[in-house]
């Protein structure tokens, strides 16, 4: 019997392509794996139907398909509770507070890396495997390192960038050497029915896909209208709820200028929208709090580092100064126009994530 034979993985399966390769890329690699579905909170839609996006009865049907045909056990874990503290009431409370948030760097931290985790732990698991777009590599030090995967349009360490030591050692991606055409035709070698399905982009617990919307019937305060102003405190317009407008937008703002003008920040507090001019917009230091490294620690108290301010930028040369257990100041080499408050700073060193933190408002006159 292989040492793989004696090593138990989870594989967290959503009945899509990325995780469904992920698991019969280890069954043929001889791991002992069992499939894992967790049942996530969702709003009722409008025809009175209560499903998450990630796991509709389709997918759940897909997910036992795939399942069956790899011949391994398959288990549903209810975690709506858990998701709707963590993630959607999060995702609300953050709007409310002026911030927009990504709710998949919180899924991980909370619900994949912990809640998941720590239920494959209990099976007597080795591991817990995703379809994941990364890869995790042990250092010379010894340390395990997250490191981008091979397609770089499909990498997701942004996202994972809240992982640490005691959760890498217990994770595989493997999927995150492929491209993403490669995981199609491995699919496809066997034959799998998630071979050519599409990937879901939207946020998975919504019922329709508008946040706009959710926000409206889950949180109306944060959809108040409201006044729009230049940083000088000028009153130019009427905003129609701040979570309507996101950090560098320009159309749709309803207001008549002899410029072009975009969204500075927001101010939560006096309920503005705070607009100005292109030469206004973009920041080249931003305040990140909430600061996991990776390694436990950081490389030094000021390194230079590749900074992504949103799951689909690239990084940009920045010296990062830490300030604090769990906090940082980044200062960009160049100003950056769409750090917003609420999204994640992460750093990487080439191909290797570092850690990230969450951005945080910087004060300015209009901010209080």
């Amino acid at each position: 019997m292989t040492e793989k034979a004696n090593t138990r993985v989870v594989v967290a399966m959503s009945g899509g392509v990325d995780s469904s390769v992920a698991a019969a890329l280890l069954v043929e690699q001889g791991y002992e794996v069992i499939g894992m579905m967790m049942r996530l909170w969702s709003e009722e839609t409008v025809s009175g139907k209560v499903f998450n996006r990630c796991c509709t009865p389709d997918q759940m049907a897909d997910a036992r398909r795939i399942a069956d045909k790899l011949d391994i056990p398959f288990y549903v874990l209810d975690t709506r509770d858990v998701f709707r503290s963590n993630v959607v009431d999060f995702f609300i409370d953050q709007h409310r507070a002026g911030y927009t948030p990504n709710p998949c760097i919180e899924c991980n931290r909370h619900i994949r890396f912990e809640w998941l985790l720590n239920n494959a732990l209990a099976l007597d698991a080795d591991y817990l495997a995703t379809g994941h777009y990364a890869q995790v590599q042990r250092a010379s030090s010894g340390d395990y390192q997250l490191l981008k995967a091979v397609d770089d349009r499909k990498d997701q360490s942004y996202v994972l960038s809240v992982m640490g030591q005691d959760e890498l050692k217990h994770v595989l991606f493997p999927v995150g050497g492929y491209a993403k055409t490669e995981i199609r035709q491995i699919a496809e070698r066997f034959g799998l029915p998630t071979a050519s399905k599409h990937d879901s982009q939207d946020l998975c617990f919504l019922g329709d896909g508008d946040y706009r919307r959710f926000l409206r019937q889950h949180a109306p305060d944060v959809m108040m209208a409201g006044p729009i102003v230049r940083k000088d405190g000028t009153v130019i317009g009427e905003h129609e709820g701040l979570a309507n407008y996101t950090i560098g937008q320009r159309k749709g703002l309803g207001i008549q200028s002899s410029e072009p003008l975009y969204v500075l920040d927001v101010n939560p507090y006096r309920n503005a929208l705070i607009v100005g001019t292109r030469a206004e917009l973009g920041t080249a230091t931003i305040s990140a709090g909430r600061v996991n490294w990776i390694a436990g620690q950081p490389p030094s108290a000021t390194f230079q580092a590749g900074v992504k301010v949103r799951y689909k930028a690239q990084p940009l040369p920045a010296t990062v100064e830490v300030d604090g257990p769990d906090r940082v100041r980044v200062h960009f080499d160049e100003p950056v126009r769409d750090a917003t408050p609420g999204q994640g700073a992460v750093f990487y060193d080439g191909d290797v994530c570092l850690g990230g933190g969450i951005i945080e408002r910087m004060p300015t006159p209009q901010s209080r």
